[in-house]
């Protein structure tokens, strides 16, 4: 089925959005798989977090996933949403 033909302002809009939604998930799930990445570290190098954290040097696992998470997420969204023109 194919999509409707969408004119310039709708599609930036469009891709406006996806990008603001993705950004906002990215930044959060990059968080959570940084915090995994850095509780599976702290085991391997035998660390012992303190009481109530969740691995040792969270904040810094965290940080880069966050980072990396709200740039990737929205560059594969709309990379997905907006293929580029078949070779002719």
């Amino acid at each position: 089925m194919a999509s409707p033909k969408l004119d310039r302002g709708e599609i930036i809009a469009r891709n406006i959005g996806v990008g603001c939604i993705t950004t906002v998930a990215g930044f959060f799930s990059g968080i959570m798989v940084g915090v995994l990445v850095a509780k599976f570290v702290g085991s391997m190098q035998g660390c012992k977090p303190g009481e109530g954290l969740p691995a040792c040097n969270w904040w810094v696992y965290a940080g880069i996933g966050a980072v990396l998470g709200a740039l990737t997420l929205p560059l594969l969204a709309l990379r997905r949403l907006n293929p580029g023109k078949p070779n002719e």
